[in-house]
């Protein structure tokens, strides 16, 4: 089941999978408190969480259009390759397009570029590194 729900839970998923388990406090995003944000956890039952991941309202530089940035998705290690990150990104297509925006985009780690591509995002940037964080590359889904 995939609810909308506060900053704190999806905090520690993100500190686990993202930051190498740093203290919840750094892993909180300057945008985490954004006009128009939502977070989205799938939840496998009532209180286990395969999956998180945080939307805003952000266009991207150069477009003019509305769009919406993903940021922070993790999946737990015990849910890889099982399908809830893909639920998720479907549940936040679904609700993104009711606020009528034309795109999702994120910074997508290297490492996670076949998942997001499977989504049908598309690689728009040369690979770059977010210092501490690692290589990442800007990837676009057009909603319309």
């Amino acid at each position: 089941m995939i609810k909308f729900v506060p900053l704190g839970i999806v905090l520690p998923l993100r500190s686990k999978m993202l930051r190498d388990g740093a203290d919840i406090a750094a892993c909180v995003f300057p945008t985490d408190n954004a006009e128009g944000i939502f977070h989205l956890a799938y939840y496998v039952n009532q209180t286990e969480i395969a999956t998180v991941a945080t939307f805003y309202p952000q266009k991207l530089a150069g477009r003019e259009a509305f769009g919406y940035q993903l940021r922070g998705m993790a999946t737990d290690t015990p849910f890889f390759g099982k399908g809830y990150g893909a639920a998720l990104i479907n549940y936040a297509v679904d609700y993104i397009k009711t606020a009528k925006a034309e795109y999702i985009w994120c910074n997508a780690r290297t490492s996670a570029i076949d998942f997001y591509k499977k989504q049908g995002f598309e690689i728009i940037s040369e690979e770059f590194e977010i210092p501490g964080v690692g290589p990442h590359y800007i990837m676009i889904l057009n909603l319309i």
